[in-house]
């Protein structure tokens, strides 16, 4: 199969051309900046997102395209973010998808975000893959947009539309607040989250690649929304005892009242990361297990512990 996979040199991206090239496919590995050479895989470096002729040549012999090239974060804070993730998230998107509609590209994989969903779920209420969107941040309301303007180019053209909606993705090499809470664990310092009961959703890279590797494939993932998930919901208590059980370390919790902790985090400025820290945000994958007769392969403990080895032998620099 021949694979235009964008954003390759990305944390999901080098997963999934590792991937796709261990199976045999040709991966046509288009990126910003060059990607690790891996055989099976060709390098087209694409210096502007929305450049048509670029991803016309792209596209050229192609059969599907995973595009997972995105802009995730804005540093500088503008007061126009929305502007600028829709510049590339649904602006540059459709670039792609379009080029690929002429070429002939069978099905287009989009990996959009949790986020379409919403920022925070109910304990014991989580998200559905057929919920109505309520994203609540610009990144959100971007991939949204991205999706909506896929489905109408697949209805206009019939282009197989497949959307991927995961959650906070952990694996060797992810950074973020992933890695800043698992820095927090190996220092061993006392953290005040011993009372923390909510529930969140997680896939590890592994169990990410292998649902995107069966949506290229299955017939029934045409049209569909998929959510992404481990199966397993974690505390966040319950996910600093995992990391530091699979680091080998005692996990130090202090139980402070929740509602103690969001004042403080108010009072220093840390409300959103209070809200990740002690909100609940759960995706229920069972559309996902059924309509593609799909099981995480790997377990949020064989997850961590591929995640805490990698750390280990890269001097916990990740």
């Amino acid at each position: 199969m021949q694979i235009l996979l964008t954003g390759a040199n990305g944390f999901v991206g080098k997963a999934l051309l590792e991937s796709f090239c261990r199976e045999g496919h040709q991966v046509v590995a288009a990126a910003r900046q060059s990607v690790a050479s891996v055989e099976g895989a060709r390098y087209l470096p694409i210096r502007d997102i929305d450049d048509p002729q670029a991803w016309r040549r792209a596209a050229h012999g192609i059969d599907i395209v995973v595009h997972t090239a995105a802009r995730v974060h804005i540093m500088r804070g503008s007061g126009d973010d929305l502007a600028l993730y829709r510049q590339v998230n649904v602006a540059g998107t459709l670039t792609v998808a379009r080029e690929a509609v002429a070429a002939g590209v069978k099905r287009f994989v989009f990996i959009s975000s949790i986020k379409v969903n919403g920022e925070g779920t109910p304990p014991g209420r989580p998200f559905l893959a057929d919920d109505t969107p309520w994203p609540s941040d610009a990144y959100g309301v971007s991939k949204l947009e991205a999706e909506q303007a896929l489905k109408e180019l697949a209805s206009a053209t019939g282009m197989e539309v497949v959307i991927v909606r995961p959650p906070l993705v952990y694996g060797p090499g992810v950074k973020g607040n992933f890695s800043s809470l698992t820095k927090l664990v190996e220092t061993g310092v006392p953290l005040p989250l011993g009372a923390v009961k909510n529930k969140r959703s997680l896939v590890g890279i592994d169990n990410l690649v292998s649902l995107i590797t069966r949506c290229i494939e299955h017939p029934a993932a045409a049209g569909q929304v998929f959510l992404a998930s481990d199966g397993q919901d974690l505390s966040t208590a319950e996910l600093l005892k995992e990391l530091a059980k699979a680091r080998g370390l005692p996990c130090r919790l202090i139980s402070v009242p929740t509602g103690l902790l969001q004042v403080g985090a108010t009072l220093v400025g840390k409300k959103a990361l209070a809200k990740r820290l002690l909100g609940s945000l759960q995706a229920d994958i069972t559309k996902t297990r059924e309509l593609l007769d799909w099981e995480p392969p790997y377990t949020v403990e064989q997850g961590l512990c591929r995640f805490i080895k990698a750390r280990s032998h890269t001097g916990a620099q990740q």
